[in-house]
């Protein structure tokens, strides 16, 4: 591990956003060179162009790729020569940010990686998706959750049918920073979080809510056919939801919830996940995140632990391990799975290979569609005071 095969090097990654202060951009770059697949060769940290090159030595970034900006960054970098020029755009910045970089990106050649949600709005969205078709590149989305080893090993048991149809899900995250207004005190992630000019229209359900619905969609593959959604803004003052819950109609007859919370006292990042079959049920909680329970009338509740020797792990499960059984992997090494993927069909596009483009291990930019659908229609029912509205996305070339 290290050298991608048939590069026979690292890929070269240059990250937009994370510069001091900030959370994700760091995890970003902790994950993308985790495997040793790759190397962090050129930034533009910051909107503020001297914050930006100031937090360049942070990153050991030399200055000479320090970029001010975006553009800065991607104009220069496509006036190097191809065999130094970065390989990858990571865009690791508020929401509002992330259509406009990750369309020049794109449009300029280059694979992106993307926070989520993937930009302000569907139509963004899905000019963005158009324009990564056209270009043939490889773009990911790091809903991050899905690289855990005991997702992918349930993924791989839902979908060879072990479970037995699929009836109903309940996902939540509920979390409670935001009980005060933390924003008010213009704290960094709280306030451009709750500021609809940089988050979008949804607060909570745009920022974690999307987390518990990818889950289920990657976890399941039921396909979505309409939702009813009640948000709520509990913390008087606060411009977008604190706290809402979903009713989603699958396309098989299937029901799904989604509630997400950030004002519940004392909890933190608890993503939870529970999927009924006719033959069994899951329970998976990103908490306690290398432990799933397997449910079956008549019969002693299954603990699934993460263990990449253990016979009752299938390919999906033991290919995202790293460590042996009884030493946890968790939050970082999920996300460099997402990256560990992407770099796979990365280096396909490179040797001129063909590569999968719409169901990928790896959430897509076809993801990143459905994820501001469904926040838009989330948003829109509520306003309706929970009317049924449609929610069914066909990806290009399904």
């Amino acid at each position: 591990m290290g050298i991608n095969e048939p590069l026979n090097r690292k890929l070269r990654m240059a990250l937009v956003g994370g510069g001091q202060g900030a959370f994700i951009g760091r995890v970003h770059a902790t994950a993308a060179i985790l495997d040793n697949r790759a190397s962090l060769t050129a930034g533009a940290l910051s909107s503020d162009p001297t914050r930006a090159k100031a937090s360049a030595p942070d990153y050991d970034i030399p200055s000479e790729r320090a970029y001010g900006s975006y553009q800065d960054l991607i104009e220069s970098e496509l006036r190097r020569s191809p065999d130094t020029r970065v390989d990858f755009i990571s865009v690791a910045t508020p929401n509002h940010a992330h259509f406009e970089i990750a369309r020049r990106a794109v449009q300029a050649g280059f694979n992106v990686i993307c926070d989520k949600p993937l930009t302000l709005n569907v139509t963004q969205a899905q000019e963005l998706a158009e324009a990564v078709a056209a270009a043939g590149v490889v773009f990911a989305v790091t809903h991050n959750y899905t690289g855990y080893p005991l997702v992918r090993q349930a993924r791989q048991m839902i979908l060879s049918g072990e479970l037995g149809e699929i009836q109903a899900t309940r996902a939540s995250y509920i979390q409670g920073w935001l009980r005060t207004r933390l924003e008010a005190s213009d704290q960094k992630q709280a306030a451009w979080r709750t500021d609809p000019a940089r988050s979008g229209a949804a607060g909570c359900f745009g920022d974690i809510a999307t987390h518990a619905y990818n889950l289920t969609r990657y976890m399941t593959g039921l396909l979505p056919d309409q939702i009813s959604c009640h948000l709520r803004t509990f913390e008087a003052g606060r411009r977008l939801d604190d706290y809402g819950t979903a009713v989603i109609k699958f396309q098989n007859g299937g029901l799904g919830t989604v509630t997400a919370s950030q004002i519940s006292h004392g909890r933190e990042n608890d993503l939870f996940i529970e999927i009924d079959g006719t033959r069994g049920s899951l329970v998976w909680r990103q908490e306690s995140p290398n432990e799933m329970i397997l449910r079956q009338n008549g019969s002693p509740h299954r603990i699934y632990t993460r263990d990449p020797n253990a016979p009752f792990m299938n390919d999906a499960g033991k290919a995202a391990c790293r460590l042996p059984s009884g030493h946890p992997e968790a939050f970082f090494e999920a996300f460099a799975n997402v990256y560990r993927a992407a770099y796979d069909d990365m280096c396909r596009r490179a040797a001129g290979q063909q590569w999968e483009t719409v169901d990928t291990i790896y959430p897509n930019v076809w993801d990143g569609v459905e994820g501001m659908l469904f926040i838009q229609q989330a948003v829109a029912s509520s306003q309706q005071d929970g009317a049924w509205l449609p929610l069914r996305y066909d990806r290009a070339r399904r």
